[in-house]
């Protein structure tokens, strides 16, 4: 009886350390190791100025004109290149209606390979530089290509990766009716 009794107890005991590290867990998964809060849908996006290609200064965050997408890419990346010709299209056909920022990931990139994929990806819609990858470390990036579809509220409406042509038309004009 006393054997069952402190059987009993022990895995109560280890129940209750489960529950706890649990909730510490979940608790700690909302916030990065940097201390930066998670990206959640519906919520705004992380504020950001960084420079172009074209040695403009570009600022994300808080109420804007047109909703945004925000596509995280290198030039070393083969499913980055797959992705060009149908950003290009998308932003040729509906850039009156949404923006589009190409956040080069620089501080893992080469400038000269940079430009070279624009020209050849024919690029006419901004493209950013993050030198420091501050800024793929706010947006928690993983892994590029990742886009961040964001609303005239400067809200975060999805994340998606490489999606056929007509997919991510469908994903442009679901964020303009936004």
């Amino acid at each position: 009886m006393k054997r069952n009794l402190l059987i009993f107890g022990f895995a109560l005991a280890l129940a209750g350390l489960a529950v706890f590290q649990n909730e510490r867990i979940e608790r700690k998964s909302s916030v990065s190791a940097a201390g930066r809060p998670e990206i959640k849908l519906e919520s705004p996006v992380p504020a950001f100025t960084l420079k172009g290609l074209d040695g403009g200064e570009y600022k994300v965050g808080g109420a804007r004109e047109k909703p945004l997408m925000l596509n995280f890419w290198a030039s070393w990346c083969g499913p980055c290149r797959e992705e060009a010709p149908a950003l290009k299209q998308v932003y040729d056909r509906y850039k009156e209606q949404f923006d589009l920022y190409a956040v080069n990931v620089t501080r893992g990139d080469e400038l000269d390979a940079v430009r070279r994929f624009v020209n050849q990806a024919q690029f006419s819609f901004p493209v950013l530089l993050d030198t420091s990858g501050e800024t793929a470390d706010a947006y928690r990036l993983l892994f590029v290509p990742t886009s961040f579809l964001i609303d005239r509220q400067g809200r975060l409406k999805e994340v998606v990766h490489v999606l056929p042509p007509d997919q991510l038309e469908d994903r442009i004009k679901r964020l303009i009716a936004s």
